[in-house]
């Protein structure tokens, strides 16, 4: 693998690490004419930004970043369907306010089937968008995560029962006959941003996680995805560090885990600094690319009540600032839970409501302070905006967890 650590290698640094026997089973847990509608204003140019090293910047992260999906869209499919361009604007001005350079999202493969064209156009307003904020954008192609991709699915915005979806479909994933059409997907996406330096990295699935029908089709994915690589580096969205062995074997080049709810200072604390140990050890990028607040509980689908229902970046991002990993809060934008078994105990995650104000100030803080300047001044409303204000009763029984 070149000068990739070998999987025998890295599951021993896992286990041999000093901070390993409890880390890795916490970590397991764990788009061109101004004249156009989707040409965003030249508000304050800052190009495109290099992210520097500590010892360039005062900056103690080099990479600050946010998931970012729309306040109103349930899944990928309707963030660009109904893809708003003054909505991009405003929320990436948030993220501009908190001092971010980065920002994780993903393309919709359903709707790309259905306007290619059309996502193209919304791509590029996004990336300008971005880039005009200083901001690089961590770009997704698919999601192994959610419930099927049909019509219903993709369409529903009942509070309820609105679902994020997974892409492509199972009958798509299970079939290799099949796989033509998202081949041709990653095609078109590669030889048009490959080399695109507003792109931070490309990731070519969100979490394959544990089932063999979405592992193959991802593996089956990163012959063609690798094969056309640039100058930009590649990943997999990963719920653990011990599942990169699988994915650098692959060609990915930067690992990914995921860690949501730490169920304590001190746990989390181990977590970083065996993050820390491979990043050095093996000048191998390591991004905690999800990761939202310390909530004691057995299990990521722990029950919630009180205020384990709501955000806390403050309790993580404080100890983030003591790292230099580069990470992305879950989420930039006040949302409903993406699972419904979290949406129906009421549980909301995001920092800013749609009219700027945020849900903590002390978050807010707290994640501008990774850049330098712990400086950030607006307003708090630590409330249910009017349209999720059924979420203050929650409905039971719960909805069945996404198999992860």
């Amino acid at each position: 693998m070149d000068n990739w650590l070998s999987r025998r290698r890295f599951l021993e640094l896992c286990a041999t690490t000093s901070t390993a026997g409890s880390a890795v089973s916490a970590v397991r847990q764990a788009s061109e004419d101004d004249g156009s509608k989707y040409a965003p204003p030249r508000l304050h140019s800052a190009g495109s930004t290099q992210l520097h090293s500590q010892a360039e910047d005062t900056a103690p992260v080099d990479i600050r970043g946010a998931v970012y999906v729309p306040t109103r869209a349930f899944n990928r499919y309707q963030m660009w369907r109904e893809y708003d361009p003054d909505v991009t604007e405003r929320d990436l001005g948030y993220a501009a306010r908190l001092n971010l350079n980065s920002i994780r999202t993903w393309l919709s493969y359903e709707y790309w089937l259905e306007d290619r064209e059309a996502h193209g156009e919304k791509l590029e307003h996004f990336l300008e968008t971005a880039d005009m904020y200083g901001i690089r954008v961590l770009l997704g192609l698919f999601d192994s995560i959610g419930e099927e991709p049909t019509l219903d699915n993709l369409i529903g915005s009942d509070l309820h029962s609105a679902v994020q979806t997974f892409s492509p479909s199972t009958r798509t994933m299970r079939n290799p006959t099949l796989w033509d059409n998202p081949r041709d997907f990653i095609l078109w996406f590669m030889r048009r941003y490959n080399n695109d330096s507003r792109l931070l990295a490309i990731e070519l699935s969100n979490e394959p996680g544990w089932r063999p029908e979405r592992r193959r089709f991802v593996r089956g994915m990163s012959d063609i995805f690798t094969l056309h690589r640039g100058s930009i580096p590649l990943t997999i969205g990963s719920t653990s560090l011990t599942n990169n062995t699988d994915y650098l074997e692959w060609g990915m080049d930067i690992l990914q885990f995921h860690y949501n709810f730490a169920q304590s200072p001190s746990h989390f604390r181990r977590v970083l600094r065996q993050a820390e140990h491979i990043q050095s050890k093996y000048e191998t990028p390591v991004w905690l690319s999800e990761w939202q607040r310390i909530r004691p509980g057995g299990s990521f689908f722990a029950d919630l009540d009180g205020e384990t229902r709501f955000p806390d970046y403050s309790s993580m991002a404080r100890l983030l600032q003591t790292t230099n990993i580069g990470n992305f809060f879950w989420s930039l934008m006040l949302r409903p839970a993406s699972e419904l078994h979290f949406r129906h105990q009421g549980m909301v995650n995001g920092l800013f409501h749609e009219d700027g104000a945020v849900w903590s100030l002390d978050d807010a803080r707290a994640i501008t302070a990774m850049s330098g300047d712990p400086s950030f001044g607006g307003t708090e409303r630590q409330a249910y905006p009017d349209w999720m204000a059924e979420l203050k009763s929650p409905t039971y029984p719960r909805s069945k967890p996404y198999p992860r």
